[in-house]
């Protein structure tokens, strides 16, 4: 598990303190709910490579909804600020039910589960890379890496072994078939140390994902056709537009289309409705069917990236 070397402990803690905070139980999709059903096995996939320097991994994951499970890609998000690790959430066993532990922000990457979500979160800690003199570091022995684009990089494949709980995709701790793992005593501390929510970019990303019917488990049976994101941010946003659109043009079938049609199973009469509800919600958001989105001309350097914003630990923004 990676240790901040690069920023003091206490500048640390007013970096952290001094990030604007997100109401996680508000805004996060599946915060305070409890389901009768664990959620499926995590999907085979391939990690495209981080769009630039800095960018950390957030792993694909199961979320609930209106209409079950929906798979929400993993995708490479800019940290809110330097020197900060993501600690993926997990699905856990509790009350009779299955709850889901929202991910956070932090200096150290702390419990998730034991969920071996891949690409450096085998079920302890982070070995897919590390932060140093304010650059991050990527271990190409478990994170794929454009090496023509991104330099800071070394190759470690000794950590693996160390950091993997289990080879199953199961993607809850606790309950019939889960994973039992426990908090260690520092993983503990390190959840109680300060914290940062999720940014307004991946809570958009989780929630998108749930607009896209065929990332319901109803519809792709725990095998989603995209399990990651690849797109850069500025074609992340033009896409999500043109998926919009697609939803606010598309409209009810005719009545002789209707009495064509042949009749649908549970999960494609879910998927309908799950469209239907997303139409009406974006109509609500947008005031009107036709309404897109507006969208701002995204500049060179990718929207959030850590080269942007102010460094406030003392250290200088790394030369790439």
């Amino acid at each position: 598990m990676p240790i901040m070397r690069s920023i003091p402990a206490l500048a640390l803690a007013a970096l952290v303190a001094a990030v604007p905070l997100t109401s996680t139980a508000q805004a996060w999709p599946c915060v305070g709910i409890n389901v009768a059903v664990p959620p499926p096995p995590l999907p085979a996939y391939s990690q495209p490579p981080p769009p630039a320097p800095n960018y950390v991994w957030n792993p694909g994951y199961w979320a609930w909804g209106a209409y079950g499970y929906y798979w929400v890609p993993g995708v490479w998000v800019a940290p809110p600020a330097m020197g900060l690790y993501w600690t993926p959430g997990y699905w856990t066993f509790s009350g009779g039910g299955y709850i889901w532990n929202a991910g956070y922000w932090g200096a150290s990457v702390g419990f998730y589960g034991g969920v071996n979500y891949g690409f450096g979160y085998f079920g302890i800690g982070f070995v897919g890379g590390t932060w140093a003199g304010g650059t991050f570091n990527y271990n190409t022995a478990v994170t794929n890496v454009n090496t023509t684009v991104i330099h800071n990089t070394y190759f470690d494949k000794t950590v693996i072994n160390r950091s993997v709980i289990t080879h199953r995709r199961v993607s809850f701790d606790g309950g019939h078939a889960g994973l039992k793992a426990r908090p260690t005593a520092a993983q503990r501390a390190i959840a109680r140390r300060p914290h940062v929510d999720p940014t307004p970019e991946q809570l958009r990303h989780a929630q998108m994902a749930g607009l896209n019917r065929n990332n319901l488990a109803a519809f792709n049976h725990g095998r989603p056709r995209r399990s990651y994101e690849s797109l850069s941010n500025a074609d992340r946003v033009v896409a999500q537009r043109q998926a919009l659109s697609r939803l606010h043009v598309a409209g009810a079938p005719s009545g002789a289309q209707r009495s064509q049609a042949p009749a649908r199973s549970p999960s494609e009469r879910a998927a309908a409705t799950h469209d239907q509800a997303s139409r009406a919600a974006l109509r609500g958001t947008h005031g009107h069917a036709g309404a897109a989105p507006r969208v701002e001309q995204a500049p060179r350097t990718p929207v959030g990236h850590p080269s942007s914003r102010s460094v406030t630990s003392g250290h200088k923004p790394p030369r790439i």
